[in-house]
């Protein structure tokens, strides 16, 4: 019974045709969830300093409402996307009754995360046109 319980929570690979080395799937899995909510950080601060330049320019060009308004949702869906990652970050991948759940959480998650990724993309070619960046980059100037 030890032995199969060793066998959930590690998987022996091969690299390289080398000796085998042990890699525990729930360390790895919660590793890279934390990687990904330090990501999520990075852009929610971003994002609000983002919006703290906006507000601070005002409202003098045609998409200042729009960019608040994105940049708002981004960072709602942000709060949201950081509580799935604690959700999945807590739950061990090594029960076999938690896979179907964690595979439909991190399902949602990478919805999640495409939707705030085009979500940022929409900023930021909003934004783009206040600098006169975008007028640079993509009208011949």
């Amino acid at each position: 019974p030890d032995q199969q319980r060793e066998h959930l929570h590690t998987k022996h690979l091969h690299i390289n045709g080398g000796p085998p080395f042990s890699l525990n799937m729930n360390q790895y899995a919660t590793k890279k969830t934390a990687a990904e909510g330090m990501l999520d950080i990075a852009l929610f601060l971003a994002n609000i300093t983002h919006m703290k330049t906006v507000i601070e320019q005002g409202a003098g060009y045609r998409y200042y409402a729009a960019v608040l308004t994105l940049i708002s949702f981004s960072l709602a869906l942000q709060i949201v996307a950081g509580v799935l990652i604690v959700i999945i970050a807590q739950r061990d991948l090594n029960i076999e009754a938690n896979h179907k759940r964690l595979n439909s959480l991190n399902n949602r998650l990478t919805a999640l995360v495409f939707l705030i990724f085009i979500t940022n993309i929409l900023i930021t070619t909003m934004g783009m046109e206040r600098t006169g960046i975008f007028r640079m980059h993509f009208s011949g100037y």
